[in-house]
Protein backbone atom coordinates (compact mmCIF):
# COMPACT_ATOMS: atom_id res chain seq x y z
CA UNK A 1 0.00 0.00 0.00
CA UNK A 2 1.43 3.34 -1.05
CA UNK A 3 -1.11 6.09 -1.74
CA UNK A 4 -0.10 9.66 -2.51
CA UNK A 5 -2.54 12.54 -2.98
CA UNK A 6 -1.80 16.22 -3.49
CA UNK A 7 -3.86 19.41 -3.42
CA UNK A 8 -3.02 23.03 -4.30
CA UNK A 9 -2.83 26.10 -2.12
CA UNK A 10 -4.81 29.24 -2.84
CA UNK A 11 -4.99 33.02 -2.85
CA UNK A 12 -8.28 34.88 -2.36
CA UNK A 13 -8.53 37.70 -4.91
CA UNK A 14 -11.79 39.31 -3.76
CA UNK A 15 -14.69 38.67 -1.41
CA UNK A 16 -12.54 38.28 1.70
CA UNK A 17 -14.49 38.35 4.97
CA UNK A 18 -17.89 39.05 3.35
CA UNK A 19 -17.90 35.63 1.71
CA UNK A 20 -19.14 34.67 5.20
CA UNK A 21 -22.20 36.87 4.56
CA UNK A 22 -23.02 35.21 1.26
CA UNK A 23 -21.04 37.47 -1.06
CA UNK A 24 -19.12 35.76 -3.88
CA UNK A 25 -15.38 35.25 -3.49
CA UNK A 26 -12.89 34.93 -6.32
CA UNK A 27 -10.08 32.52 -5.50
CA UNK A 28 -7.12 31.13 -7.42
CA UNK A 29 -5.44 27.77 -6.85
CA UNK A 30 -1.65 27.94 -6.67
CA UNK A 31 0.83 25.36 -7.88
CA UNK A 32 2.30 24.85 -4.44
CA UNK A 33 0.88 21.54 -3.26
CA UNK A 34 0.29 19.77 0.03
CA UNK A 35 1.20 16.09 -0.11
CA UNK A 36 -0.46 13.28 1.86
CA UNK A 37 1.23 9.87 1.77
CA UNK A 38 -0.44 6.83 3.32
CA UNK A 39 1.26 3.47 3.89
CA UNK A 40 0.70 0.36 5.98
CA UNK A 41 1.63 0.70 9.65
CA UNK A 42 4.49 -1.54 10.81
CA UNK A 43 2.89 -2.14 14.22
CA UNK A 44 -0.85 -1.54 13.81
CA UNK A 45 -0.62 1.98 15.27
CA UNK A 46 -1.14 5.37 13.64
CA UNK A 47 2.12 7.15 12.88
CA UNK A 48 2.24 10.71 11.55
CA UNK A 49 5.22 12.59 10.11
CA UNK A 50 4.76 16.26 9.24
CA UNK A 51 7.58 17.86 7.21
CA UNK A 52 6.91 21.56 6.94
CA UNK A 53 4.00 21.48 9.41
CA UNK A 54 3.80 24.62 11.59
CA UNK A 55 1.13 23.47 14.06
CA UNK A 56 1.61 22.11 17.55
CA UNK A 57 -0.32 18.83 17.14
CA UNK A 58 0.45 16.75 14.03
CA UNK A 59 -2.54 14.48 14.73
CA UNK A 60 -5.15 17.28 14.53
CA UNK A 61 -5.65 16.98 10.78
CA UNK A 62 -5.83 13.18 10.98
CA UNK A 63 -8.36 13.33 13.83
CA UNK A 64 -10.52 15.87 11.99
CA UNK A 65 -10.56 13.79 8.80
CA UNK A 66 -11.08 10.47 10.60
CA UNK A 67 -13.54 11.59 13.25
CA UNK A 68 -11.10 10.96 16.08
CA UNK A 69 -10.60 7.29 15.16
CA UNK A 70 -6.98 7.12 14.11
CA UNK A 71 -6.32 4.63 11.31
CA UNK A 72 -3.62 1.99 11.59
CA UNK A 73 -1.53 3.69 8.93
CA UNK A 74 1.79 5.45 8.52
CA UNK A 75 0.90 8.92 7.28
CA UNK A 76 3.14 11.69 6.02
CA UNK A 77 1.66 15.19 5.74
CA UNK A 78 4.03 17.39 3.76
CA UNK A 79 3.46 21.15 3.58
CA UNK A 80 7.02 22.25 2.86
CA UNK A 81 5.88 23.96 -0.34
CA UNK A 82 3.83 26.40 1.74
CA UNK A 83 6.81 27.87 3.60
CA UNK A 84 9.37 30.42 2.57
CA UNK A 85 12.65 30.65 4.46
CA UNK A 86 11.13 28.63 7.28
CA UNK A 87 8.04 30.83 7.69
CA UNK A 88 4.45 30.17 6.68
CA UNK A 89 3.24 32.22 3.74
CA UNK A 90 -0.53 32.08 4.25
CA UNK A 91 -1.55 30.32 1.04
CA UNK A 92 -3.90 27.73 2.49
CA UNK A 93 -1.73 24.88 3.74
CA UNK A 94 -4.24 23.47 6.23
CA UNK A 95 -7.08 23.31 3.70
CA UNK A 96 -4.87 21.78 1.02
CA UNK A 97 -3.53 19.23 3.46
CA UNK A 98 -7.02 18.31 4.66
CA UNK A 99 -8.20 17.80 1.08
CA UNK A 100 -5.15 15.72 0.18
CA UNK A 101 -5.56 13.49 3.24
CA UNK A 102 -9.27 12.92 2.60
CA UNK A 103 -8.40 11.80 -0.92
CA UNK A 104 -5.45 9.64 0.15
CA UNK A 105 -7.45 7.82 2.81
CA UNK A 106 -10.45 7.40 0.51
CA UNK A 107 -12.68 8.66 3.33
CA UNK A 108 -15.46 9.81 1.04
CA UNK A 109 -16.64 9.68 -2.56
CA UNK A 110 -17.34 13.41 -2.22
CA UNK A 111 -13.95 14.81 -1.18
CA UNK A 112 -15.32 18.37 -1.14
CA UNK A 113 -18.05 17.71 1.43
CA UNK A 114 -15.83 15.58 3.66
CA UNK A 115 -12.96 18.07 3.53
CA UNK A 116 -15.31 20.98 4.29
CA UNK A 117 -16.52 19.24 7.44
CA UNK A 118 -13.03 18.27 8.55
CA UNK A 119 -11.51 21.69 7.92
CA UNK A 120 -14.40 23.41 9.68
CA UNK A 121 -13.66 21.29 12.72
CA UNK A 122 -9.99 22.25 12.53
CA UNK A 123 -10.98 25.93 12.49
CA UNK A 124 -13.51 25.66 15.28
CA UNK A 125 -16.39 26.28 12.90
CA UNK A 126 -14.89 29.47 11.45
CA UNK A 127 -14.04 30.03 7.81
CA UNK A 128 -16.02 29.97 4.59
CA UNK A 129 -14.59 26.92 2.86
CA UNK A 130 -13.27 28.90 -0.11
CA UNK A 131 -9.76 27.53 0.45
CA UNK A 132 -11.13 23.97 0.49
CA UNK A 133 -13.04 24.66 -2.74
CA UNK A 134 -9.86 25.86 -4.44
CA UNK A 135 -7.91 22.83 -3.22
CA UNK A 136 -10.55 20.41 -4.50
CA UNK A 137 -11.38 22.05 -7.84
CA UNK A 138 -8.21 23.96 -8.78
CA UNK A 139 -8.12 26.79 -11.31
CA UNK A 140 -9.69 30.22 -10.91
CA UNK A 141 -13.07 29.93 -9.21
CA UNK A 142 -16.04 31.93 -7.99
CA UNK A 143 -17.32 30.54 -4.70
CA UNK A 144 -20.46 31.17 -2.66
CA UNK A 145 -20.59 29.86 0.87
CA UNK A 146 -24.34 29.52 1.39
CA UNK A 147 -24.84 27.18 -1.55
CA UNK A 148 -21.25 25.84 -1.61
CA UNK A 149 -21.36 26.56 -5.34
CA UNK A 150 -18.13 26.60 -7.32
CA UNK A 151 -17.86 28.05 -10.84
CA UNK A 152 -14.71 27.94 -12.94
CA UNK A 153 -13.52 31.15 -14.59
CA UNK A 154 -10.99 31.43 -17.41
CA UNK A 155 -7.96 33.56 -16.64
CA UNK A 156 -8.44 36.94 -18.38
CA UNK A 157 -6.24 37.65 -21.37
CA UNK A 158 -3.88 40.56 -20.78
CA UNK A 159 -3.89 40.33 -16.97
CA UNK A 160 -0.64 39.39 -15.24
CA UNK A 161 0.17 39.09 -11.56
CA UNK A 162 2.78 38.55 -8.89
CA UNK A 163 2.35 37.16 -5.41
CA UNK A 164 4.14 39.34 -2.85
CA UNK A 165 5.08 37.92 0.54
CA UNK A 166 5.31 40.40 3.41
CA UNK A 167 7.54 38.18 5.54
CA UNK A 168 5.07 38.66 8.41
CA UNK A 169 2.80 35.80 9.46
CA UNK A 170 -0.87 36.67 10.03
CA UNK A 171 -3.63 34.76 11.82
CA UNK A 172 -6.81 34.45 9.79
CA UNK A 173 -8.52 32.76 12.75
CA UNK A 174 -7.79 35.70 15.06
CA UNK A 175 -9.15 38.23 12.57
CA UNK A 176 -12.30 36.19 11.94
CA UNK A 177 -12.85 35.89 15.69
CA UNK A 178 -12.54 39.67 16.07
CA UNK A 179 -14.98 40.26 13.23
CA UNK A 180 -17.47 37.80 14.73
CA UNK A 181 -17.67 39.92 17.87
CA UNK A 182 -18.87 42.96 15.94
CA UNK A 183 -22.22 43.86 14.47
CA UNK A 184 -22.40 44.38 10.74
CA UNK A 185 -22.14 48.02 9.67
CA UNK A 186 -22.35 50.09 6.49
CA UNK A 187 -18.77 49.31 5.43
CA UNK A 188 -19.45 45.58 5.71
CA UNK A 189 -22.51 45.87 3.51
CA UNK A 190 -20.54 48.06 1.10
CA UNK A 191 -17.81 45.42 0.87
CA UNK A 192 -20.45 42.82 0.07
CA UNK A 193 -21.75 44.94 -2.80
CA UNK A 194 -18.21 45.62 -4.00
CA UNK A 195 -17.51 41.86 -3.97
CA UNK A 196 -20.46 41.26 -6.28
CA UNK A 197 -19.08 43.89 -8.67
CA UNK A 198 -15.61 42.32 -8.53
CA UNK A 199 -17.06 38.89 -9.29
CA UNK A 200 -18.93 40.35 -12.27
CA UNK A 201 -15.71 41.93 -13.52
CA UNK A 202 -13.82 38.64 -13.22
CA UNK A 203 -16.59 36.80 -15.06
CA UNK A 204 -16.38 39.35 -17.88
CA UNK A 205 -12.82 38.27 -18.66
CA UNK A 206 -11.93 41.91 -19.38
CA UNK A 207 -8.58 42.82 -17.80
CA UNK A 208 -9.22 46.57 -17.95
CA UNK A 209 -12.58 46.17 -16.24
CA UNK A 210 -11.04 44.02 -13.49
CA UNK A 211 -8.25 46.50 -12.81
CA UNK A 212 -10.66 49.43 -12.82
CA UNK A 213 -13.09 47.69 -10.47
CA UNK A 214 -10.26 46.92 -8.04
CA UNK A 215 -9.68 50.65 -7.49
CA UNK A 216 -13.13 51.04 -5.96
CA UNK A 217 -12.96 47.66 -4.21
CA UNK A 218 -9.71 48.48 -2.44
CA UNK A 219 -11.15 51.77 -1.21
CA UNK A 220 -14.13 49.96 0.32
CA UNK A 221 -11.82 47.31 1.80
CA UNK A 222 -9.80 50.04 3.51
CA UNK A 223 -12.91 51.52 5.12
CA UNK A 224 -14.01 48.06 6.22
CA UNK A 225 -10.62 47.38 7.79
CA UNK A 226 -10.61 50.64 9.75
CA UNK A 227 -14.23 50.31 10.89
CA UNK A 228 -13.61 46.84 12.28
CA UNK A 229 -10.07 47.32 13.54
CA UNK A 230 -8.75 44.44 11.45
CA UNK A 231 -5.46 45.93 10.25
CA UNK A 232 -5.87 44.38 6.80
CA UNK A 233 -3.39 46.85 5.29
CA UNK A 234 -0.73 46.46 8.00
CA UNK A 235 2.68 44.80 7.49
CA UNK A 236 3.53 46.89 4.43
CA UNK A 237 0.32 46.31 2.47
CA UNK A 238 -0.66 49.99 2.78
CA UNK A 239 2.61 51.24 1.30
CA UNK A 240 2.53 48.70 -1.55
CA UNK A 241 -1.09 49.59 -2.36
CA UNK A 242 -0.23 53.29 -2.58
CA UNK A 243 2.95 52.68 -4.60
CA UNK A 244 1.09 50.51 -7.10
CA UNK A 245 -1.59 53.17 -7.55
CA UNK A 246 1.04 55.80 -8.35
CA UNK A 247 2.62 53.44 -10.90
CA UNK A 248 -0.67 52.67 -12.61
CA UNK A 249 -0.89 49.14 -11.20
CA UNK A 250 -3.12 47.41 -8.67
CA UNK A 251 -1.97 45.85 -5.41
CA UNK A 252 -4.11 44.48 -2.63
CA UNK A 253 -3.71 42.32 0.47
CA UNK A 254 -4.91 38.78 -0.17
CA UNK A 255 -7.31 37.00 2.15
CA UNK A 256 -7.32 38.20 5.76
CA UNK A 257 -4.41 40.60 5.23
CA UNK A 258 -2.36 42.14 8.01
CA UNK A 259 0.68 40.18 6.80
CA UNK A 260 1.11 36.99 4.77
CA UNK A 261 0.65 37.82 1.07
CA UNK A 262 -0.68 40.37 -1.38
CA UNK A 263 -1.29 40.33 -5.13
CA UNK A 264 0.14 42.76 -7.65
CA UNK A 265 -1.79 43.08 -10.93
CA UNK A 266 -0.87 44.69 -14.22
CA UNK A 267 -1.22 44.41 -18.00
CA UNK A 268 2.21 43.07 -18.89
CA UNK A 269 5.20 41.35 -17.32
CA UNK A 270 7.77 44.15 -17.78
CA UNK A 271 5.76 46.67 -15.76
CA UNK A 272 5.47 44.23 -12.87
CA UNK A 273 9.21 43.57 -12.99
CA UNK A 274 9.91 47.30 -12.98
CA UNK A 275 7.64 47.80 -9.99
CA UNK A 276 9.34 45.05 -7.98
CA UNK A 277 12.79 46.45 -8.78
CA UNK A 278 11.75 50.06 -8.10
CA UNK A 279 10.17 49.23 -4.75
CA UNK A 280 12.57 46.58 -3.54
CA UNK A 281 12.56 48.17 -0.07
CA UNK A 282 8.81 47.42 0.17
CA UNK A 283 8.78 44.00 -1.50
CA UNK A 284 9.99 41.43 1.03
CA UNK A 285 9.87 38.64 -1.55
CA UNK A 286 8.06 37.54 -4.69
CA UNK A 287 6.73 34.02 -4.27
CA UNK A 288 7.53 31.94 -7.36
CA UNK A 289 4.23 30.22 -8.14
CA UNK A 290 1.52 30.15 -10.74
CA UNK A 291 -2.10 29.26 -11.37
CA UNK A 292 -2.75 25.54 -10.87
CA UNK A 293 -5.54 24.36 -13.15
CA UNK A 294 -5.75 21.02 -11.36
CA UNK A 295 -7.41 20.40 -8.03
CA UNK A 296 -6.86 17.44 -5.76
CA UNK A 297 -5.42 14.39 -7.46
CA UNK A 298 -4.13 10.93 -6.67
CA UNK A 299 -0.51 10.78 -7.72
CA UNK A 300 0.04 7.13 -6.84
CA UNK A 301 -2.11 4.25 -5.65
Amino acid sequence: MNIIATAPGKVVLSGEYVVLDGAPAICMALNRRAIAKVNESPDGQCHVATPGFAGDDPFRVVDAVCGGVRPARSIELDTQAFSEKGSKTGIGSSAALTVALVAALGRSEDVFVKALLAHSELQGGAGSGVDVAAAVHGGLIEYEMKTRSVSRIDWPEGLVWRLIWTGVAASTEAKLAKLAQQAGGPSRSALGLASHKMAEAWRSGNADKILSEYVAYIGVLRHFSVDHGLGIFDAGHEQLTDAATLDGLVYKPAGAGGGDIGVLFGRNEPELERFVAKHSELVHAVLPCGLDLDGVRLEQQ
